[in-house]
């Protein structure tokens, strides 16, 4: 079998590269949760071998321990699969607590059907009293501070607003659902429950028209 000539690289560009931190990502080329390493180097230009003249800055650049594919800094604003299943978990209890906090937490059924949502969204031990130990425990604060339907839409942007751009449309939706059963629990919506409704859609980036969608679909009977 006739062999290929060996070739020496006579000239070319070699990076010495430098760890500057490390931690866990998303990465994209894996397609999961693996560790990365943020990195930065300095680009030569090599003969024969011999690193000579400086070529510059290299990086920084995020490098996957698994694949060893180089990304963006960008990469790092995804949240890890199980930071995003903690997101999911608590806007669920948030998106309950708002709920009932609206005018479903004197009646069992919605305080049944919000131990269950929160129980199901990852919370397994949750019960009916201890969300409405809770809910007084919030609703005593906001009152003492006076400002407790504003104190109530600025939490659930605080909870909402970090996952909505992590979250497919049907997701968004999925949220504003749950929500909107938890107030028809015990009957149609009352005012407060829509306004709740809606503060919750707005913070989703949902459009007001499909919040109506969703709150008639809610209401049908699966």
């Amino acid at each position: 079998m006739r062999q290929r000539p060996f070739r020496v690289r006579l000239v070319g560009v070699r990076t010495s590269w430098r760890t500057l931190d490390d931690g866990d990502f998303f990465c994209p080329g894996c397609g999961g949760d693996r560790r990365y390493r943020r990195r930065a180097g300095r680009r030569r230009f090599v003969v024969l071998g011999l690193p000579l003249l400086p070529r510059g800055p290299a990086g920084p650049v995020v490098e996957c321990v698994a694949c060893r594919g180089h990304f963006g800094a960008e990469a790092l604003d995804r949240p890890t699969t199980s930071r995003l299943s903690g997101m999911l978990r608590e806007a669920v209890h948030s998106v309950a607590l708002a709920v009932l906090a609206a005018g479903g937490s004197d009646a069992r059924a919605a305080r049944e059907t919000a131990a269950e949502t929160v129980r199901a969204a990852g919370f397994p031990g949750c019960t009916e009293e201890e969300l409405t130990a809770l809910l007084a425990a919030l609703t005593a604060e906001s009152r003492q501070q006076g400002h407790g339907r504003i104190s109530l839409e600025i939490e659930l942007h605080e909870v909402l607003a970090p996952l909505t751009p992590h979250l497919a449309v049907p997701g968004r939706e999925s949220l504003l659902l749950q929500g909107a059963r938890i107030a028809l629990a015990d009957g149609v919506y009352c005012a407060a429950e829509r306004e709740v409704l809606a503060t919750i859609g707005r913070a989703l980036e949902i459009g007001a028209e499909d919040v109506d969608r969703l709150l008639a679909q809610a209401r049908t009977p699966s």
